[in-house]
């Protein structure tokens, strides 16, 4: 039995990656999606302290490419570098994606070693030529099942994901003898149930592959943008082989062996729903086939949908990530989905909601807790952080809310990948800290000036400040340049050092912030919203 990726036999690196995404367009709210969901991944486990790496790229192969670059009057590898450079990286910049690598799968490191797997499967015996004819969508790039199709009103048979008519193929193709690892697949995912989450998602494969499976078209020969099948170049690479190999072919396989064995294979693969059986059944299929050991978790995030469609370029419903971050700003926007939305679950956007949820839990309950503390230490000590010498049982609440935010977003986003679940607990705490102020009036406490009232007041202050220290902690994953903002407020730059070297299970050691840290009042974490643009 193939190793899994919690197995890893002498892997060091937490090892992160979004699909690679296809080039045919400019990128929208879904791409960003998962692509944030990994950098929040990423981060978090940084700040644990690990070695990690976070892989995403492009996939710049296949007739669908070769169509739209066709139709814009350039060759494909044109289009893909006009994409690439122009739309796809300047995002992932723009979103604040920490990313260790960007694979494209034109590049020469990634070409080279694609022939060569797939060479080797051949020499194997697991590769052998053969002919199919069938229903072809080109937006998946896939042959499609009867049960894939749906009917329009005229019978045309269309893509149940595109909705688009497919195309009857014909073709010489190689084959992969994916039908032999059924049973060899249906064992493992018994041996590994996480391997595949969400659950709704590990059935439906479980009983695509009980049904039986077919062997795997491996090859084309009516189009030649591709990688030519090295021992017969009439054919090309079909292009999901060749993108699935980009997991092991940006990480040194055949290449690097010492990254290779360090980082392969990846501990979470984080994918779009529709694209889950080409890495839960197809990939794992070719990893056996080549001895190597499989990954850790495969997890399929639902699809956001806007007036009830996927979002998506074919659907029009495809909105740009900048159209929000220019209203919202880059942190807003890479909460909200994962705040919103259940991660593995289908999600709808809406303007009005992130416009509430902004204002309600970003702009009032965080942003102006932080603004408060910082004024009120700054009117009351002149800046300069208060020791606490009166705390009580109110500040023991405090304390040990903030332990219990900490051991539950680290397990929750950390472990479970259940981003919802972790941002609210943090967002509990937030609440819990404001109900504390309310309670303990700081305002009405400054007006007592004897040493027992300064002391008390001085207490208030200093659990307020220390419980958004380690708020700023635990939201740097999420909310990077917001979180900077906040620590260096509240001085713990200075004497803390550097955000992103706080270990995040360390966050709720209380009493990390010294007293005498300058306290200043920055500008607002969260500005008031203009009109919704037009």
């Amino acid at each position: 039995m193939a190793a899994t990726g919690s197995e890893k036999q002498g892997a060091t690196a937490y090892y992160v990656s979004t699909p690679i995404y296809y080039v045919n367009d400019a990128p929208h709210l879904g791409h960003a999606y998962t692509t944030v969901a990994g950098d929040v991944l990423s981060r978090w486990h940084r700040q644990r302290g690990e070695k990690v790496w976070y892989l995403t790229g492009t996939d710049e192969h296949g007739q669908k490419i070769m169509r739209t670059a066709e139709a814009n009057n350039v060759t494909p590898q044109e289009w893909c570098d006009k994409l690439v450079e122009e739309a796809w990286k300047p995002l992932w910049e723009h979103l604040n994606i920490a990313n260790d690598d960007f694979i494209r799968t034109t590049e020469k490191r990634h070409t080279d070693r694609v022939q060569e797997f797939v060479q080797d499967l051949y020499d194997k015996d697991e590769i052998y030529k053969g002919g199919y004819e069938g229903p072809y969508c080109v937006g998946c790039e896939e042959y499609k099942l009867p049960g894939d199709l749906i009917e329009a009103e005229d019978g045309t048979k269309l893509c149940a994901v595109h909705k688009k008519p497919v195309e009857i193929l014909k073709e010489e193709n190689y084959f992969f003898k994916l039908s032999e690892y059924g049973p060899k697949l249906l064992e493992f995912y018994a041996n590994n149930p996480g391997f595949i989450q969400p659950e709704s998602a590990r059935n439906e494969v479980v009983n695509f592959v009980r049904q039986g499976l077919q062997d795997l078209s491996i090859s084309r020969s009516t189009f030649d943008w591709g990688i030519p099948v090295p021992w017969d170049e009439k054919h090309v690479i079909y292009v999901w082989v060749d993108a699935l190999l980009n997991y092991a072919t940006a990480v040194g396989y055949g290449a690097n062996q010492e990254k290779f064995d360090g980082t392969f294979p990846a501990d979470v693969h984080l994918i779009g729903k529709d694209i889950l059986r080409f890495h839960s059944v197809i990939w794992p299929a070719m990893l056996m086939a080549q001895g190597l050991p499989l990954p850790g978790r495969v997890v399929a995030n639902g699809w956001l949908m806007v007036g009830g469609e996927k979002m998506s370029k074919s659907n029009l419903t495809g909105i740009k990530p900048q159209d929000l971050t220019s209203h919202f700003g880059v942190d807003a926007y890479r909460w909200y989905f994962l705040r919103a939305i259940a991660y593995g679950s289908d999600g709808s956007f809406s303007w009005e909601d992130f416009t509430a949820r902004y204002t309600s839990e970003l702009a009032n309950d965080y942003g102006n807790l932080a603004s408060r503390v910082a004024a009120m230490v700054g009117k009351y000590f002149g800046g300069a952080l208060p020791e606490a010498t009166a705390a009580g049982e109110a500040e023991k609440a405090v304390q040990e809310g903030l332990a219990k935010a900490v051991s539950t977003a680290d397990r929750k986003i950390g472990e479970e990948l259940d981003f919802q679940a972790g941002i609210l607990a943090i967002f509990d705490f937030v609440k819990q800290v404001n109900g504390y102020i309310t309670e303990q009036e700081p305002w009405k406490v400054a007006k007592d000036e004897s040493p027992e009232g300064r002391a008390r007041l001085a207490t208030i202050l200093y659990t307020a400040a220390e419980s958004l220290r380690g708020v700023a902690v635990l939201l740097n994953a999420v909310m990077p340049e917001t979180s900077q903002k906040l620590w260096e407020s509240l001085g713990a730059e200075a004497s803390l050092g550097a955000l992103p070297d706080q270990l995040v299970q360390d966050a709720g050691n209380w009493g990390q912030l010294p007293a005498g840290a300058t306290v200043t009042k920055g500008a607002v974490l969260f500005p008031r919203l203009e009109e919704k643009p037009a």
